[in-house]
């Protein structure tokens, strides 16, 4: 399992399952703030009992200042895969007010099974509001869950 949360601020692109959305808002952050692939990354890590994002890429670590988050997941593939781990899918839930995710889901997908070496059909990414309540609802930031399916 996990998840990610990252503030909508003006002046930052909005990246999200590695593509760029348009919109007058982007998530800020130590990298690109992509939510979507810190909880996928967290949940393939937890998965494989292996600690969490910002132990294996800290904020703190200037290599990753702005890092594309792409990056990050395929560096946690590797890492799944040099302990012998696979992939089987993920399943994973976008929070945000604005803007539509739903328009973006199969471009998402096909780059993130790309770069985790499964196919589309082996990642799920859904979409969902809080109906304007707490900061998603208020559009001061998007939070992103994943679960994570691997095997040895």
């Amino acid at each position: 399992m996990g998840f990610d949360v990252h503030r909508l601020v003006e002046g930052r692109d909005l990246w999200l399952g590695g593509i760029k959305i348009e919109h007058t808002l982007g998530l800020l952050g130590h990298s690109d703030a992509d939510v979507l692939i810190h909880a996928i990354c967290d949940a393939l890590l937890g998965a494989a009992n292996m600690r969490d994002i910002g132990y294996h890429f800290p904020d703190t670590a200037g290599e990753f200042h702005n890092i594309d988050s792409k990056i990050l997941l395929r560096r946690t593939t590797d890492l799944l895969k040099s302990n012998n781990y696979k992939i089987v899918n993920i399943d994973a839930t976008i929070c945000a007010e604005r803007p539509k995710i739903n328009p973006h889901v199969e471009k998402m997908k096909d780059v993130l099974a790309s770069l985790m070496d499964i196919t589309i059909d082996d990642v799920s990414i859904k979409a969902t509001t809080t109906e304007k309540l707490g900061f998603t609802g208020r559009e001061e930031g998007i939070s992103a869950y994943a679960v994570a399916l691997i095997e040895k």
